[in-house]
C-alpha cells in the first residue's frame, strides 16, 4: 500500500464514526414525530447514546488490539456496526433505536482506536502529527457533507434510509480494509490480556503527565464541539429560521476544520505541535469570549455567528491532530491501549459536557456560548498545567 492510499484508508475508517453521527442531524425532527416524542431535546439521545457506546467501547478495543493485532479487532468492530445498522433499520420502538445506536457507537470505537494505533505503529513525533492531519483532512470532510447527504436521503426516502446508507458505507470500508490494510503490530510486540498487564498499561498511560493532560484538555475542547453538534439543528432552524437549509450552514462552518487539517499537515513539521495547538487553543478561548459577550448583548446575528463558528472549527481542527499526537507520543510500546484510554477519556468527557450543554438549550444561544467559554478556559488551564507553564515551546522529549 502506497502512502496516499494509506492516508485515505485511515481517513475512511475514521470517517465511519462522524458519518454515523452527523447524517442523523436532519432526521431528528422526523424521529421525534415518528415516535411521538413530546420533549424537544429528547431526540438528541439518538446522538448521545451513539457517543456513549463509542466512548465505552474504546476501553476494550485497545487492549484487544495490543493482544490479537489491529486487523481482527478492526474487522470485528465493523461487523458489529453492520449488525447494529440492521437493528436500527428494523426498529420497533425508540428504546430499540437507542440500543442500536449504542451498538453502532461501540462498533465504531474499533475504527477510531485501531486507526490511531496503526498510525502510531508506523510513525512518531511530528511525522505522526502530519499523517494524522492528512487523514483528518479527509475525515473532517465528512461532517461538512454528512448533514446535507442525510437531508438528500430524506428527500428520497424515510429516515430509516439513512441507516441503509450507513450500513452500505460500513460494508465498503470493511471490504477495503480487509483486502488492503496490512497488520502493523508484529507478533513479537503483542501484549498479554492478563488483568495485571492491562492494568499496568492503563496505569502507564494515565500516570504520564503529557498523555493525561492532553486527554483532559482535548475532552474539554471536544465537549464544546459535541454540544454544538447536539444543538445545531435547533439553533439553525429555531433561532435563525433556516429550515431545511441548515445543513448548508453547518457545512459552511465545518469547512474551518478541513482548512485547518490541510494547513497543519503542511506546517507542523516546521513549526511543531505545541506552538500550533497552543496558539489554536488561545484563539478558541477568544472566539468563545466574543460569542458569549455578543449573545449577552443580543448582538449575534447569523452572519457573526457563522464567522465565529468557522473560527471555532478552524481552531478545533488545529488542536485535535496535534493533541492526539502529543498524547500518543510517549507510548509506542502500548499504542493500542494508550489510544484506547485516550479515546475513552476524551470521548466520555466530551459526551458528558455535550449532553449537559445540549440539554440546557432554552431557545437561545446563551447555554451554548457559556458552556463553550467555560470549556475553552478549562482546556487552556489544563494545557498550561501540563506544560508547567511553558506554552508554545517545543520539547526535545515527552513530558513525564
Amino acid at each position: 500500500m502506497g502512502f496516499p492510499e494509506f492516508v485515505v484508508v485511515i481517513a475512511s475508517i475514521m470517517a465511519l464514526n462522524p458519518l454515523a453521527m452527523d447524517m442523523m442531524l436532519p432526521a431528528l425532527p422526523d424521529i421525534r414525530s415518528a415516535f411521538g416524542i413530546a420533549d424537544a431535546n429528547l431526540p438528541q439521545m439518538v446522538l448521545s447514546t451513539f457517543l456513549i457506546g463509542f466512548g465505552a467501547g474504546q476501553f476494550l478495543m485497545g487492549p484487544l488490539s495490543d493482544r490479537f493485532g489491529r486487523r481482527p479487532v478492526l474487522i470485528g468492530g465493523m461487523i458489529l456496526y453492520g449488525v447494529a445498522s440492521l437493528l436500527a433499520i428494523a426498529r420497533t420502538s425508540f428504546e430499540l433505536l437507542l440500543l442500536a445506536r449504542a451498538l453502532q457507537g461501540f462498533g465504531t470505537s474499533a475504527t477510531r482506536v485501531i486507526a490511531t494505533s496503526i498510525v502510531r505503529d508506523c510513525y512518531a513525533g511530528r511525522r505522526m502529527a502530519s499523517v494524522m492531519s492528512l487523514a483528518m483532512m479527509v475525515f473532517v470532510a465528512v461532517p461538512v457533507v454528512a448533514p446535507s447527504f442525510g437531508q438528500a436521503v430524506l428527500l428520497l426516502t424515510q429516515w430509516r434510509g439513512i441507516f441503509v446508507v450507513l450500513m452500505l458505507y460500513g460494508v465498503f470500508t470493511l471490504v477495503w480494509s480487509a483486502l488492503r490494510m496490512p497488520e502493523t503490530l508484529p507478533e513479537a510486540n503483542r501484549k498479554s490480556l492478563a488483568i495485571g498487564e492491562v492494568l499496568r498499561a492503563y496505569a502507564q498511560t494515565v500516570t504520564n503527565r503529557q498523555t493525561l493532560g492532553y486527554a483532559l484538555a482535548c475532552g474539554g475542547v471536544w465537549g464544546a464541539m459535541v454540544s454544538f453538534v447536539f444543538s445545531s439543528q435547533q439553533v439553525f432552524t429555531e433561532i435563525y429560521h433556516l429550515g431545511h437549509y441548515f445543513p448548508l450552514a453547518f457545512a459552511a462552518a465545518a469547512t474551518g476544520v478541513a482548512i485547518a487539517g490541510f494547513l497543519n499537515s503542511r506546517i507542523v513539521g516546521r513549526v511543531g505541535m505545541r506552538v500550533i495547538s497552543h496558539g489554536a487553543l488561545v484563539v478558541y478561548a477568544v472566539v468563545a469570549a466574543v460569542m458569549l459577550v455578543a449573545e449577552q448583548m443580543q448582538m449575534l446575528p447569523l452572519s457573526l455567528f457563522m464567522v465565529l463558528a468557522m473560527l471555532m472549527m478552524f481552531a478545533f481542527g488545529l488542536m485535535m491532530a496535534n493533541f492526539t499526537a502529543l498524547a500518543m507520543e510517549p507510548h509506542g510500546n502500548i499504542a493500542g491501549t494508550a489510544s484506547s484510554l485516550y479515546g475513552s477519556i476524551t470521548t466520555l468527557l466530551g459526551i458528558g459536557i455535550g449532553i449537559l450543554i445540549g440539554q440546557s438549550y432554552d431557545g437561545t444561544l446563551l447555554p451554548f456560548a457559556m458552556g463553550f467559554f467555560l470549556c475553552a478556559l478549562t482546556a487552556l488551564a489544563i494545557a498550561a498545567i501540563t506544560e508547567k507553564g511553558r506554552l508554545f515551546k517545543p520539547h526535545h522529549a515527552p513530558i513525564k
